[in-house]
């Protein structure tokens, strides 16, 4: 608690220094936003390919392919990892780091989701590292995994020392606005369209970090067979404008 005198009135008030909690919540916001130069909003994760074939045509579709994708693929998967990583990286627990790292490697079920998981990863460890505020001893475990984008992302949301809850859903709601972005532009839909869409998607944000946050190591899925079979079929795809 700070009291301070108002120089207008010349009241004394008491106000309560929040200076943690705004860095925190900054630190969130920045990580969550599009802007992160990690080249999120060059991938659409098969949607694009969804599009090609018919599956995806409108905003409803989309809405519902986006929302089954996060509580399907990034809720019971990614994001369950990420949760676990924010627990292992202040202890710099190498063996349990690896081991989330590689099942994230080996659930990537086609060349472009493991290209994506890879070079997002690399690219969030560079910027780590021209931030500046990352411990040594973190980014040279990081960059001997070698990293995957959720766990480099994990590693950057521990800097902000938030409540899981809440990193959690930055890194949804980072992941549910470039998704919208790819879908405005390949549906292609207006912007008032795209907004519903991350309206939805931000209503349903909290219970996916619920469930991700209630699953342990053996409920953790990667098992999205029609999200693999469109990423593989993207790759071959002959107008793209997202990349594979």
């Amino acid at each position: 608690m700070q009291a301070t005198r108002n120089t207008v009135t010349g009241m004394i008030t008491t106000t309560v220094t929040m200076t943690t909690e705004i860095s925190s919540l900054l630190q969130l916001i920045w990580l969550a936003s599009p802007a992160l130069p990690i080249g999120g909003f060059s991938y659409s994760e098969g949607l694009e390919s969804a599009i090609e074939h018919g599956w995806v045509h409108d905003e409803s579709s989309a809405a519902d392919w986006l929302a089954d994708q996060l509580h399907l693929s990034q809720s019971r998967g990614d994001m369950q990892v990420v949760a676990q990583a924010l627990i292992a990286w202040p202890a710099l627990d190498a063996v349990r780091l690896q081991s989330l790292n590689d099942w994230v490697m080996a659930t990537r079920e086609s060349f472009e989701m493991r290209l994506q998981t890879e070079q997002m990863g690399r690219s969030l460890l560079d910027w780590l590292r021209n931030q500046g505020n990352t411990p040594e001893t973190a980014l040279t475990l990081c960059a001997q995994l070698p990293p995957s984008y959720p766990l480099v992302m994990a590693l950057a949301l521990s800097q902000a020392r938030a409540a899981t809850s809440q990193a959690l859903q930055a890194y949804a709601f980072g992941w549910a606005e470039n998704m919208t972005q790819a879908a405005i532009k390949s549906v292609p839909l207006g912007q008032s369209a795209g907004q519903r869409i991350l309206a939805r998607l931000a209503q349903e944000i909290p219970a996916a970090v619920d469930h991700a946050l209630g699953l342990c190591d053996e409920d953790r899925q990667a098992f999205c067979p029609m999200l693999a079979i469109a990423s593989a079929r993207h790759e071959t795809q002959y107008s793209r404008l997202f990349r594979s």
